[in-house]
């Protein structure tokens, strides 16, 4: 009988779920095949990623590394440029990117990745349309489903979401899903969501994304002193988590904090991740507010 053990389900359910030193720390320690070792480094150099350490990427992805690193590195580059710098590499992205040969769907998942950071929503799902039936088809659905989910397009994620139940149900990144859907349904299916991102927790360990999930379901849910203890708790493990300090800014707000304290988050957000999607979206309407209220502004006579 084969063995059909996956060698990198630690590393795997590890960075899926946003502990990436884990994720690093696992890479290095299995011994996997021949043909799971770029699945391996495609995974431990986005774990590096994730955590800002794009010059680990760029120093180690070589121009002879595999197209499916090469893709990896493409969007460390977009993430570590100038806002010059990234227009160029959004252009290139779909050139040299998206499209997806030979089983390779790293290349249309990062395409995806960097137009969905730079808010072309329609161009990523385009990235992602038919991205294949490969192993990493679960990965392009659920991200998919993100995207859908921010465009308030939950009939076409209800569609995705039971693809990927029908694909692998119990899979981490299928479970994940359904818990982002059910937070964008709303009413009772937020008890739900919150439970699943509680079970996987207890499961795998919390971390951040799982405890802001957890927040995000109870702050949904007027539970806003529940809300605040797992904030507390995704500060404890990450102080500099971009969600976390969205959460607290908000969470501030409604419980009627001093306005210093949603500054003090939303101060650190703007230093930290400049570059964050909620970020340049606030700065963006901070300015247009500033320019219509110089526009009103009664105008001053001799």
């Amino acid at each position: 009988m084969a063995d059909t053990v996956d060698e990198l389900f630690e590393v795997r359910t590890a960075f899926y779920l946003g502990n990436y030193n884990q994720c690093i720390y696992e890479s290095n320690k299995v011994k996997s095949t021949p043909e799971k070792k770029l699945e391996k480094e495609a995974l431990m150099y986005r774990a590096y990623m994730a955590q800002k350490k794009y010059g680990v990427v760029l120093d180690e992805i070589k121009s002879s590394s595999p197209k499916e690193l090469q893709a990896i590195r493409h969007f460390a580059e977009y993430l570590a440029s100038s806002p010059e710098k990234k227009e160029q590499l959004v252009a290139s992205a779909d050139k040299t990117l998206a499209s997806g040969v030979d089983d390779n769907v790293m290349g249309p998942l990062m395409a995806a990745n960097i137009h969905f950071y730079d808010g072309n929503h329609e161009a990523a799902l385009r990235c992602l349309n038919g991205a294949g039936s490969t192993k990493d088809a679960l990965e392009s659905m659920a991200l998919t489903i993100q995207i859908l989910l921010s465009i308030d397009r939950v009939d076409l994620a209800k569609k995705e979401l039971k693809k990927m139940q029908e694909s692998d149900d119990d899979a981490t990144l299928t479970q994940l899903a359904l818990a982002w859907f059910n937070l964008a349904i709303g009413g009772d299916k937020l008890q739900d969501s919150y439970y699943i991102f509680q079970e996987l927790g207890d499961k795998h360990g919390s971390t951040p994304l799982l405890l802001n999930g957890q927040a995000a379901a109870l702050i949904a849910q007027g539970k806003l002193e529940e809300a605040e203890t797992v904030l507390q708790e995704a500060m404890d493990k990450d102080p500099n988590h971009p969600e976390t300090l969205i959460n607290m800014v908000v969470l501030s707000q409604a419980l009627g904090k001093a306005p210093e304290t949603a500054n003090r988050f939303m101060s650190q957000l703007k230093d930290s991740h400049h570059n964050h999607p909620f970020v340049k979206s606030y700065l963006s309407k901070e300015a247009e507010f500033d320019r219509l209220t110089r526009n009103y502004a009664p105008s001053v006579t001799a």
